[in-house]
């Protein structure tokens, strides 16, 4: 079979935890992009609305679409994602987590803080890959940006919510280190994006993005979350995740074999 990422990429992604794949998806944008349309005009009960100050743009977030919005079930099991995920992963097999719409509006001076994914998630494991795919051009000054290697620290942060409240109060992990007012003490990664291109990286990342402060162009972005071989579902009692998945009845440890999460590759 015809590789779909080359050995070097494979290479940034599992030594940094964060690489850029140029032009992989570029047939899907306007797909992605009636997609997301229909999302905002039909946002689910779990969108996140974050207005900006003095009226100005929003930051929008939605997830857990892809089984009503078409565009997104064409894309997620149409694509190549899934096998470009499996290669990057190193994987036999591939499943759906869940996928995740970002669209900070112009104005929209609401930055996306500092983070990693896994600690809001009900998964536990190394084998994942996030697609964070932009549909409109990003510059270097507003893209998506990672601390290499920050996935091999062993670390879990203490989730926040991007208003920066926390997910969850006395949850007994140690605040993400402020990253940006030490940024030096990092090798901090990021790339110029046009549509088409993609960003991959591990859930255990840590990355941020800054608020979108230009006047007339937005920022929309598709991301997909996919799952490998060693990941298990994690029951964190008394934790609230999100996605909240609130019909999940896998047992903590159990493979992630259910509807929810359907096999796309393996």
């Amino acid at each position: 079979m015809t590789s779909l990422v080359d050995p070097e990429t494979v290479q940034s992604f599992r030594r940094d935890g964060a690489a850029v794949l140029r032009g992989v998806f570029t047939d899907w944008i306007e797909t992605l992009r009636k997609g997301v349309d229909r999302n905002l005009a039909e946002p689910s009960g779990d969108v996140k609305i974050y207005q900006g100050k003095d009226g100005a743009g929003r930051f929008v977030g939605d997830y857990c679409n892809w089984d009503r919005i078409p565009e997104y079930r064409d894309f997620i099991f149409g694509s190549k994602a899934a096998e470009i995920g499996r290669e990057l992963m190193g994987s036999r097999t591939v499943r759906l987590f869940h996928e995740h719409v970002l669209v900070k509006e112009p104005g929209a001076d609401v930055p996306t803080p500092w983070h990693q994914d896994q600690p809001y998630y009900c998964v536990d494991g190394t084998d994942t890959v996030s697609l964070w795919i932009p549909l409109d051009p990003v510059p270097r000054e507003r893209t998506l940006e990672f601390v290499a290697g920050s996935h091999r620290w062993g670390k879990y942060y203490r989730p926040e919510r991007f208003n920066k409240t926390a997910l969850n109060e006395n949850d007994g992990l140690e605040p993400v280190p402020d990253i940006e007012a030490n940024r030096g003490q990092y090798r901090i990664l990021g790339w110029a994006l046009e549509p088409g291109d993609a960003v991959a990286f591990n859930y255990l990342t840590l990355h941020g993005a800054p608020a979108n402060r230009s006047k007339v162009e937005q920022r929309r972005a598709f991301s997909l979350r996919l799952l490998g071989d060693d990941v298990r579902f994690a029951r964190r009692e008394g934790i609230v995740t999100s996605p909240p998945f609130r019909s999940v009845t896998l047992a903590h440890g159990a493979v992630m074999d259910a509807p929810e999460f359907p096999l796309l590759a393996g």
